[in-house]
Order: C-alpha cells, then sequence, then structure tokens
C-alpha cells in the first residue's frame, strides 16, 4: 500500500509515515501548494513518474478564517477558496484521467455540514464547502454521463471536528464536535461500501430535508442557537498553504481511542 500524506508541520509528516510504516505500509510524500495550480500539477507528475498511477484521491486539506465577512481580509477569501474549492478540480484533473483509462479509481471530498447550511463568521468557508458539495454531485454524474462506471465518488459531511485546530473553540450547543478518529474510521467505511455521501452525525440526515420545509425565521433561530459563535477567537493568519494529499486525518489525542487500521478486503488503492 502507498499513501501520500498532507502535514502542516515537519513532525506531523514525520509521526505520520512512522505509523504507516509501524503497520507494514509503504509511505511517500510530496510537499505541494494547493494554492498554486501549477505547483499540483507538478507534483501530480512527479507523483505518477515515481509511485504510478493513484486510484484513490482524497481532498482532505481545508482552511477557515473564522471572522465576520466585512472583517475578512480578501487574501484569506481567496486562499480559503484556492484551497477549500479549487484545488479539489485541480487535483481531479490531474487524477482523474488515468482512472478513467483503467475504469477504476475513487475520489473523495471532504467537505462540511456547513457546506449544507448557513453559520456566521463562516461566510466564505460555508460557500466554499457549498461549492465543493456542488462539485462532488456534479462531478459523480458526469462520470456516470462519460460511463466511467468503475470510478466512484464520496462526499464526507462532518458536523464540528475536535483537534484540527481549526474550531477547537467553538460554541456549540446540543450537539458534541465529533473525534477526529471516529471521523476518519468513518470515511474508510465510506469508501469501501462506495458510499456516495456521508454525513456526520448520520441523524443529521433526517434533519436537512427540514432546511426546505420550516420558514427561514425557524431556521435561523435553531442554528443560532446551535452555533452561537463557530469561531469565539479568529485563528491567527498562516503562511501560504503546503502541504502533503492524505487518506484522512490520524492524529490522536491523549483521549481519543485508536483509528481502526485493519486492511481493506479489496485490492489496495493506491492514494
Amino acid at each position: 500500500m502507498v499513501v501520500a500524506i498532507r502535514a502542516d508541520l515537519a513532525q506531523g509528516l514525520d509521526d505520520t509515515e512512522k505509523l504507516v510504516k509501524g503497520i507494514g505500509g509503504e509511505c511517500y510524500s510530496y510537499v505541494v501548494n494547493l494554492a498554486d495550480k501549477d505547483d499540483i500539477y507538478r507534483v501530480a507528475e512527479k507523483v505518477h513518474k515515481e509511485i504510478g498511477r493513484v486510484s484513490l484521491l482524497i481532498n482532505n486539506a481545508g482552511v477557515v478564517s473564522g471572522q465576520y465577512l466585512l472583517d475578512t481580509p480578501d487574501h484569506l477569501i481567496q486562499r480559503t477558496f484556492d484551497v477549500n474549492v479549487l484545488a479539489h478540480i485541480w487535483t481531479v484533473k490531474a487524477f482523474l484521467p488515468r482512472m478513467i483509462e483503467q475504469n477504476d479509481g475513487h475520489i473523495v471530498t471532504i467537505a462540511s455540514m456547513a457546506g449544507q447550511v448557513g453559520i456566521a463568521k463562516l461566510v466564505d468557508y460555508c460557500a466554499s464547502k457549498s461549492a465543493a458539495c456542488g462539485f462532488d454531485e456534479a462531478l459523480r454524474l458526469e462520470l456516470e454521463v462519460r460511463g466511467a462506471k468503475g470510478v466512484n465518488t464520496s462526499l464526507i459531511c462532518p458536523y464540528f471536528i475536535r483537534s484540527t485546530g481549526m474550531f477547537e473553540q467553538v460554541n456549540s450547543r446540543f450537539v458534541p464536535q465529533l473525534n477526529a478518529n471516529e471521523v476518519a474510521d468513518r470515511v474508510v467505511s465510506a469508501i469501501r461500501t462506495n458510499e456516495a455521501v456521508a454525513v456526520m452525525p448520520g441523524y443529521f440526515r433526517l434533519l436537512l430535508p427540514f432546511k426546505w420545509v420550516f420558514p427561514w425565521p425557524c431556521l435561523s433561530e435553531f442554528l443560532r442557537r446551535l452555533v452561537p459563535d463557530a469561531v469565539p477567537v479568529a485563528p491567527a493568519p498562516t503562511s501560504p498553504i503546503h502541504s502533503h494529499p492524505k487518506p484522512a486525518p490520524i492524529s490522536a489525542k491523549p483521549d481519543s481511542r485508536p483509528m481502526t487500521l485493519a486492511p481493506p478486503a479489496r485490492h489496495d488503492r493506491r492514494v
């Protein structure tokens, strides 16, 4: 098994490589600026030459500004769309042709419940995740129209996740933040079963239709009570995104259970 890994820090990269190799895996990592289309294409070509065809692509990178729209600098809004949306398009364009040639592949889009409903202080983030949801649905339909029945897509829409560095201090009522390792297990399950859309927690799938049934004042009141403040403390400005594509978040916290690492029943995927 070959895994390409995303990490914002060298230490995170080293830790992940040790974890993969510790369970007998083979690990390769590549640094790529996800806000730079040309760099994405360059690294993708390097991956093809050094590793071979990639049959599993998981677009997991994401950034958040966490401010009211009028307080958000333009360059942070641009960064949000570069990483959360456009990078998905560039990576898919880089790896999808060989998947179609072999009629075998899987593209996973890590979106968010914020792509299904709006939240204050997350205007640009919600817009980018909504675009990611639309991208996955349109891509899935386009693959069917082209007859690429062996290439599947999965859309992952989780609630706020702990231990990602993005929503550590979110003020959320009624619904607790998700455990990163449990989300990772859910992503693996969606891949193995070719699940089109995975919503976390699962009962949100039953609640989403009410968005189009109840009048806006009711929906607004519910959302404001559910998430009084998505980002009480705005994240510190960050440098341009340099990252490594990875299959799923696997960092562990002291109070987190280990992620399930049993090998899949079907043939190995190159990620």
